[in-house]
């Protein structure tokens, strides 16, 4: 009897164990095969199956977007954004793309599911028929998707995963930004651009909960779990081990917000730098609940060349809003987006009239799409008439006081971290 006993638990011991390692083999094989092994069919695909019907596009708008001005001190920063959602929340993303759409910035749109072809080719039509991602190009959208649990690995890797793809479309941008299909965007990209202007380009906004981390989060990261959507076509649930283990001694652990705004020399030293520290910590990461949560903390804080470059906000309101006296209080708030927004809310219709000036199905205007000769508040995605220069801003009176809060948290060539980050 003793013996049987004694070997149900070692069966149940290797049989966690075992399941530990092939998660965490799997999540590195899948992050290093999507982020190494690039074809133009992983964000084009649906693309390529769309009429190349492009005799209306004006060919010298599109060579001025693929060559934005860079390198002086006053040029605007180039933004990268990431735009996910799940299935039926395509519409959710366009309308979120139009709201921060700026022709001198990268997007790429992918919706997360392992099904729902029909719902991808339907987005990436929609960004085609857009005479003006078309005629700028600066539009992508994923055309393979997989399985994501949202509290899981998976959730990580797709974010690697579409990091890895921007690195590749283009050499230009300056940081990472992540929105979700819930996300709005509480100022127009010519005052978030001139806000960011003057900041420099190797700050990181990541939001910290602890300096590090206490005995009542302990628990999470010593609970063993495994992400089956790594795996599996769909999305499925996290499976728990029983079994707990210790924290590591070789490193920190950091925690905070799962949403954050990353540098290009960030994004670039955890996707293909030198150091191996990102890729032991992804293998560890791999059976931990909700890495989103800790996994670029902690190498943020473990890093001695970028420890030094965050500052601790993830620019993000996490909580209801009103619009009507919002900015009345910027002064104590640092949020350039809002979330979460449920499909349909008023709230959405309060900032698009209120803040960003966008008609409906429209764009939001900004130095580069003044109408010519004309009134009208109206951002046509449709017509060129109206194009002007992308690399001029003209910033309203809240883009100004977000630029002064912002270069409030810079002295020279440091770069405080708030609060005691790391």
């Amino acid at each position: 009897m003793m013996m049987l006993k004694m070997l149900s638990s070692w069966n149940w011991r290797t049989r966690v164990r075992l399941s530990v390692f092939v998660a965490a083999t799997l999540l590195l094989l899948v992050v290093g095969f999507l982020c190494s092994r690039f074809d133009d069919d992983q964000y084009r695909t649906l693309m390529n199956n769309i009429p190349d019907d492009h005799s209306n596009i004006d060919t010298s708008t599109t060579i001025k977007m693929n060559h934005p001005s860079k390198g002086r001190s006053s040029d605007p920063p180039i933004l990268a954004y990431w735009i996910f959602g799940f299935r039926g929340e395509s519409k959710r993303m366009l309308r979120l793309l139009k709201a921060v759409y700026h022709p001198r910035n990268q997007y790429l749109l992918h919706l997360l599911d392992g099904d729902g072809y029909e719902e991808r080719m339907e987005l990436a039509v929609s960004v085609e028929s857009e005479h003006v991602f078309r005629a700028f190009g600066n539009v992508n959208v994923v055309g393979k998707s997989y399985a994501v649990e949202e509290s899981g690995a998976s959730a990580l890797s797709a974010m690697l995963h579409a990091s890895a793809l921007l690195l590749r479309i283009s050499p230009l941008w300056d940081w990472f930004f992540t929105l979700s299909s819930s996300d709005y965007p509480l100022f127009t990209q010519d005052d978030i651009l001139f806000a960011l202007t003057s900041l420099p380009r190797d700050l990181n906004f990541v939001g910290f909960t602890n300096r590090t981390i206490d005995q009542n989060r302990q628990h999470n990261v010593n609970r063993i779990v495994v992400d089956p959507s790594l795996h599996l076509k769909h999305a499925t649930p996290l499976y728990y081990a029983v079994e707990t283990r210790e924290m590591p001694t070789t490193f920190d652990i950091f925690q905070g917000s799962p949403w954050m705004v990353l540098s290009r020399g960030f994004v670039e030293h955890c996707i293909k730098g030198w150091d191996n520290f990102p890729r032991k910590l992804l293998m560890y990461y791999a059976n931990v609940v909700s890495p989103l949560e800790s996994y670029f903390h902690t190498v943020l804080c473990n890093s001695p060349e970028f420890r030094n470059r965050i500052l601790n906000q993830d620019l993000r309101c996490c909580a209801p809003i009103n619009v009507s006296n919002y900015y009345d209080n910027l002064v104590n708030k640092w949020a350039i987006f809002a979330r979460p927004f449920k499909e349909g809310d008023p709230t959405l219709d309060e900032l698009d009239r209120d803040i960003l000036d966008r008609q409906p199905h429209g764009l939001v205007r900004g130095k580069w799409c003044y109408n010519r000769g004309h009134n009208s508040s109206s951002c046509s995605s449709n017509s060129s008439t109206n194009w002007d220069d992308i690399d001029s801003l003209d910033p309203g009176i809240y883009g100004q006081k977000l630029q002064n809060i912002l270069s409030n948290f810079t002295v020279g060539d440091h770069h405080m971290v708030t609060n005691n980050s790391c």
